[in-house]
């Protein structure tokens, strides 16, 4: 329920734009990294949504606060890491910079 009793509609769509994936010490294919990523944080907002953005768009410039990654993990599996931390901090975990 929105104010006044007014009920809020599920947005209908929801655009995720990341300018840069940085993978700083890790010895991975960013082509399958950034694959597993879209793929995971896909499923994530899918069956999550976006917390944050339950108020009305939301754009945020950074995330931070993020737990750190362990540099021996696969490709496939940084991955989807990578965007389990991205829609923690979408979710109101970490801090985010609007």
């Amino acid at each position: 329920m929105g104010v006044n009793g007014e009920t809020r509609a599920e947005p209908r769509e929801i655009r995720v734009e990341i300018g840069e994936l940085a993978l700083h010490g890790f010895r991975v294919d960013p082509d399958r990294v950034s694959a597993a990523f879209e793929l995971e944080l896909t499923r994530l907002i899918s069956e999550h949504g976006v917390p944050l953005a339950a108020e009305g768009p939301l754009s945020a410039d950074t995330l931070a606060g993020l737990p750190p990654l362990p540099a021996g993990l696969s490709a496939r599996r940084l991955g989807q890491e990578l965007a389990r931390a991205v829609h923690e901090g979408l979710s109101g975990h970490g801090e985010v910079t609007r």
